[in-house]
């Protein structure tokens, strides 16, 4: 009777052994999964304060400019932690470095936290062969003298605003300044109520110094945005510079009673100007005649080719949309074929426009980050430029660049920014905004062989051509060395 009984209790014992067998397989895999799968998110979770001291444990890789100047580097610190972050450039190159704080990172400092940490797994394995430290350099594209430049043009304006300098040909972003800027070296104090007030004044500046205008902000374009209603027109077939427009003096708006105007109320030569002529000296009246006669959908569909409405773009910082409206009645794609109405874009995209009618109608992806290094010279990244959109034909592009040039000549709105011995393409811009009409201009330089596109906005400055232009001069001139 006893082995019944005992085969009996047995039955039991085997289905619980069983249930424990399923229990530990499924804490095994759950306990391997998040290590291997969800280490990296766990590490870099705001609430793993271990993993944010470890930081400040041990040298961080630094961040350099494309001559190798150090704009981010690890100093050894006398507070409880062994290093602390340095930044020898400051307000200068903070919208790009970034900051790195017990509080987290933002800027390149965060994009690139793996490789700079160490945790990027392909540095760690390349330096486990190599012996070397798995921390890397970030060398990026920045032109140490364009990007003085353009922060001290900026500055000099007093007002806020942001500069943009582009390689046409690669899309490497020579310079990205945003003024008013901050001190990131604020930010890397190890007393926690000194950084609590630090970061409490920094984030309630209503100047807004920890916002990087250059990539994070939108703006009404203006009369930049001609360029692409000028593309749209020679893009048609129906259009070439020396295509006579209609330019009265007054426009009503189709199905509005608005009226508009030129600049300051200006006549647009004869009445009757070559599109060259009116883009030249900015007029408003034929570019909304233009707009309607094109239609929205084509110059959507122009402005798409130059990056609008396009949600894909990182520098490897993230980047604003930049936005071409939809659903607008003849009246208001009138307006936005000026630049108005609801027309939004960032400062890169501005000179992202003049860059791609610089480089033949081809626009390269832009990029901030050139090589990845470790301690050894070994490379585990490194950028390869390539082509982002087709935004126009290569005749086309080249009319267009004639167009731009006549900007800077005697006569038109971009004199400013014209440069001895240089032939420079231009477009400028005074955007209407609630009131502050903002600063505007784009352009590049040389007009045959291209080096550098520029853009440049101030908030409120007014005339584009006589406040953003020479602060892109400056800058162009920096790239090319002939300042």
């Amino acid at each position: 009777m006893a082995a019944p009984r005992a085969r009996r209790i047995d039955i039991p014992l085997r289905h619980v052994a069983v249930a424990c067998g399923v229990m530990l397989f499924v804490l095994l895999g759950r306990a391997t999964y998040i290590q291997v799968f969800e280490a990296a998110r766990l590490r870099e979770d705001p609430h793993n304060q271990r993993a944010s001291t470890a930081r400040f444990d041990r040298p961080r890789g630094e961040i350099v400019l494309r001559d190798g100047t150090v704009v981010a580097t690890s100093r050894p610190s006398d507070g409880r932690h062994r290093y602390r972050r340095f930044y020898p450039g400051g307000p200068v190159h903070a919208p790009v470095t970034g900051h790195l704080s017990f509080y987290g990172a933002t800027g390149v400092e965060q994009a690139e936290d793996a490789v700079l940490s160490g945790n990027d797994p392909r540095a760690t394995v390349r330096s486990i062969m190599g012996g070397t430290p798995a921390r890397a350099t970030v060398r990026l594209t920045i032109d140490g003298r364009a990007q003085r430049a353009a922060y001290a043009g900026l500055r000099t304006t007093g007002r806020p605003g942001a500069a943009v300098a582009l390689d046409p040909a690669t899309g490497a972003i020579l310079a990205m300044a945003s003024h008013p800027s901050y001190d990131p070296n604020a930010y890397t104090t190890p007393d926690p109520a000194e950084l609590d007030r630090t970061d409490r004044r920094l984030q309630t500046d209503p100047r807004g110094p920890l916002l990087n205008r250059a990539i994070r902000r939108t703006y009404p374009p203006g009369s930049v945005f001609k360029i692409v209603t000028a593309a749209a027109a020679l893009s048609s077939g129906g259009y070439r510079p020396g295509t006579e427009v209609a330019a009265p003096p007054v426009l009503r708006l189709p199905g509005a009673s608005a009226l508009l105007r030129n600049f300051r109320g200006s006549a647009c030569g004869n009445g009757l100007p070559p599109l060259s002529y009116a883009f030249k000296v900015s007029c408003n009246t034929p570019f909304a005649l233009l707009g309607v006669k094109l239609g929205q959908d084509a110059l959507r569909e122009q402005a798409e080719a130059f990056g609008f409405n396009a949600a894909d773009l990182a520098i490897p910082l993230p980047v604003a949309r930049s936005v071409y409206p939809a659903g607008m009645d003849r009246a208001q794609t009138a307006m936005s074929a000026l630049g108005q109405f609801d027309d939004r874009a960032t400062p890169l995209m501005l000179a992202m426009i003049s860059a791609a009618v610089a480089a033949d109608g081809v626009l390269m992806r832009p990029y901030l980050v050139q090589e990845v290094r470790l301690g050894d010279g070994t490379v585990v990244r490194e950028a390869e430029p390539s082509r982002y959109r087709r935004a126009l034909g290569r005749r086309d592009a080249a009319r267009l660049t004639a167009m731009m040039t006549g900007v800077t000549r005697p006569g038109g709105t971009g004199r400013a920014a014209a440069i001895p011995d240089v032939e420079v393409a231009a477009k400028t811009g005074t955007a209407e905004n609630a009131g502050r009409d903002h600063a505007v201009f784009t352009g590049f330089a040389p007009a045959r062989e291209p080096r550098v596109a520029v853009a440049v906005l101030v908030e409120g400055g007014g005339s584009g051509g006589r406040v953003a232009a020479p602060i892109a001069k400056e800058i162009m001139q920096a790239v090319l060395g002939t300042g």
